[in-house]
């Protein structure tokens, strides 16, 4: 009995120092993809470029536009997101901070604007069909969660393919899913996909 309540003990204590180790490692600027190095332009959509973060933790500073507008850390799937809609779009969110997950709010009903992102949200189950250069928001999962967002590169009725900054140090920065068109709803088939953000062209919503 003694010699196995000491296994379980060394046991425990290996499976928290690897635990601690990877948490550590992921946070770190250790880079496991020697093809690229941090910080390289991976992609662009509209000339605004993606760029490689390696490990899904790591920073490297806060990116802040020449007003002061809190952009992100980079190079953040959040930090590619608001930098396109800030060069692109001239989009700044009144609220500029928190998680990925943290941009798409569960109680507003589909279609609503959403007040904290000055953006319309539209719930994955829509009425309204995704577009181009929408923002596209995914729960988080036990390996990561603070969530993800992206951009909607391109749509067509059945398909739909995002531009992403760090998703992993070995993923593309290109993905594609399903879309459906059914009882008048729009679903896109990926069972994190909360539902994406637009910016509107009323200017009374964004005032």
């Amino acid at each position: 009995m003694k010699r196995a309540y000491k296994i379980a003990i060394v046991a425990g204590i290996v499976v928290a120092a690897a635990g601690i180790a990877a948490y550590f490692i992921n946070k770190s600027s250790f880079n496991p993809n020697p093809k690229y190095e941090l910080g390289q332009p991976l992609d662009s959509l509209n000339g605004v470029m993606v760029c490689y973060n390696g490990m899904v933790g790591h920073t490297d500073g806060r990116n802040t536009a020449p007003d002061g507008y809190n952009i992100g850390m980079k190079y953040q799937c959040v930090e590619f997101v608001k930098r396109y809609y800030y060069l692109r779009l001239g989009h700044k969110m009144p609220d500029a901070f928190g998680n990925a997950k943290d941009f798409y709010y569960a109680t507003l009903a589909d279609s609503t604007f959403n007040t904290k992102r000055g953006l319309m949200q539209y719930s994955n189950c829509s009425k309204s069909q995704p577009q181009s250069e929408d923002l596209l928001i995914f729960d988080g999962h036990k390996g990561n969660p603070y969530g993800h967002v992206a951009i909607v590169a391109w749509v067509t009725d059945s398909n739909l393919c995002i531009i992403q900054q760090n998703p992993g140090p070995f993923a593309s920065s290109r993905d594609t899913f399903g879309l459906v068109h059914a009882n008048n709803k729009w679903t896109i088939q990926h069972l994190r996909a909360l539902g994406w953000l637009r910016k509107v062209v009323d200017t009374a919503l964004n005032n």
